[in-house]
């Protein structure tokens, strides 16, 4: 069998096999969080989630619900300079987001298995 064929095969192998695939993990949903950021934000989305009285007020000044907040905790930016991963007893993050065209930062304190969102600020 020469070179081309060999090629030929691998290449057919290797469609049909990356279409297999395809179609089991989006059935199963599967989500590859290896990055920082996305790993941070699917943590706090899993969390048990709380809000403090004063994130509560300022999310009914600026005219945001806890939907706006779900989007910023899945499609937001966490800003790792201004956070503070490694504090005890409780993780501070602060994440931006645009829900509503609106630039929206929110500060978060993770403990254990629940977040709470400590203030939400319109920039």
């Amino acid at each position: 069998m020469n070179l081309i064929k060999r090629f030929i095969y691998y290449g057919i192998g290797l469609l049909l096999g990356s279409i297999f695939v395809y179609f089991i993990w989006e059935k199963k949903n599967v989500q590859f969080d290896y990055m920082p950021n996305a790993r941070v934000l699917k943590t706090i989305r899993t969390d048990t989630r709380l809000f403090s009285d004063n994130a509560t007020e300022s999310m009914i000044n600026i005219g945001i619900d806890t939907l706006d907040i779900s989007d910023i905790l899945k499609y937001g930016d966490v800003d790792f300079k201004k956070s503070s991963p490694r504090k005890k007893p409780c993780k501070i993050f602060v994440i931006d987001g645009n829900p509503k065209e609106k630039d929206i930062t929110i500060v978060i304190k993770k403990c254990d298995s629940i977040s709470t969102i400590d203030k939400v600020i319109l920039n």
